[in-house]
């Protein structure tokens, strides 16, 4: 094997710092948007269930078009992939920006999510330009990339709705359109031009399976990560249109409470789960994530004040700070080498039906049931996540593949 010369890594190193920039600025895009969205619907007269549908069409498109990008680069390249799903979300917000009704609204949404492939085929430019010794530090990065934007985003948007109802939008869009300049100029074609395309048999036969034969510790594992991303995606489909009916908070200040999550986020993924799964071991800190992501949405009706919220918040970021690393961590050890793509690939299976659930399920449950209903929902399903993951996951069985596969 021949060493990569020293331009070789410079373009490298140029190369995915592009990659890390367009990333970080089409999450901020994204997360612009995200906060206010509710607003502007309720705006137009939409019905909470109204806005559960509109924050899950954005999941559903993302869901049934992310496998079709993911081939499309395999056989096309990664770099016209990007620059057609930038494209798209840049006119996905430009359409935002312009919406005048809730059918706009949704076709903004519907767009920018069949255009949502740039995470999956991002992570394949960097399998694609990055050494096996630097790939996990590469896409740690990218990770990292990611969370920054999802935080800076919202408060960016919530400040951008004093220039007016279409400035989020705007912004967004001349983000995006930043990005694809940068993309079209300075990333080259990373995948290699004699790769051969391989022939991967569909998830959905392994998620079938997981579905039917739900006990084994693959499977339960799977079973808990996804059920853990419904029930907080339930509190983050309704937290605006909640703190709006409770607190008064509109779209001039919502983002400042998902900034104060994603703070909290990072700094507990980054400084804090390490220690901690030293300490209690992977099983350890995911029993002890369900638990504090339970206990603290089953607390969010109880605030009597915002200030009172500000102490309870805390305990659902590092709850699923624990709980969702650790039972990744937990999954890649109970399959093969072999089955490790499969696998994963079935809990994000899990993970995004979850996402198209939970807000239609949540925004229901907020009208029909009363606003406070979500949360006690949601937190008594994780507390059935983690009576499983107490009684039924040990630090010692573990199986070397998904049960009836």
């Amino acid at each position: 094997m021949t060493m990569p010369t020293p331009g070789g890594k410079r373009d490298q190193l140029r190369q995915l710092s592009v990659l890390i920039a367009v990333n970080f600025l089409d999450m901020l895009g994204f997360a612009i948007i995200l906060p206010i969205l509710p607003f502007y619907a309720l705006d137009m007269n939409a019905t909470p269930e109204m806005i559960g549908w509109l924050i899950a069409s954005f999941s559903i498109a993302q869901l049934v078009a992310s496998p079709l990008w993911g081939r499309l680069s395999d056989r096309a390249g990664r770099r016209p992939v990007l620059l057609i799903s930038l494209s798209a979300s840049a006119i996905a917000f430009l359409i935002f920006g312009l919406a005048d009704s809730l059918l706009v609204l949704f076709i903004s949404r519907i767009v920018q999510g069949a255009g949502g492939g740039t995470t999956g085929v991002a992570q394949a430019y960097v399998s694609d330009t990055v050494g096996p010794n630097d790939r996990a530090r590469a896409l740690g990065w990218l990770s990292a990339a990611t969370a920054g934007g999802i935080m800076i985003g919202p408060a960016i948007g919530s400040a951008a709705t004093a220039l007016g109802r279409e400035a989020p939008g705007f912004i967004a869009a001349g983000l995006c359109l930043l990005n694809v300049i940068a993309a079209w100029k300075w990333l080259p074609e990373s995948k290699p031009v004699d790769a051969t395309v391989r022939i991967r048999k569909p998830v959905w036969h392994a998620a079938w399976t997981v579905l039917r034969h739900p006990s084994g510790t693959a499977n339960r594992l799977i079973w808990i990560y996804g059920v853990g991303m419904l029930s907080f995606s339930l509190l983050t489909s309704v937290l605006a249109l909640w703190l709006e009916a409770r607190f008064g908070i509109t779209e001039l200040t919502i983002g400042y409470f998902f900034v104060y999550n994603g703070v909290l986020s990072l700094v507990m993924r980054s400084l804090l789960l390490g220690p901690v799964v030293d300490r209690l071991g992977e099983v350890g800190a995911m029993r002890l994530g369900t638990l504090m992501l339970a206990v603290g949405l089953l607390l969010y009706p109880l605030a009597p004040t915002v200030w009172a919220l500000a102490v309870i918040i805390p305990l659902v970021p590092i709850g699923t700070a624990l709980l969702f690393p650790s039972t990744t961590s937990l999954l890649s050890s109970t399959s093969s080498a072999a089955d490790l793509g499969t696998t994963m690939g079935v809990a994000q299976t899990f993970a995004g039906f979850s996402r198209v659930i939970a807000p239609i399920l949540g925004t229901i449950a907020f009208q029909r049931l009363g606003i406070n209903s979500p949360f006690i929902i949601s937190g008594l399903v994780v507390a059935g996540v983690g009576y499983v993951a107490w009684r039924h996951v040990t630090p010692t069985s573990r199986e070397p593949r998904m049960a009836g596969s």
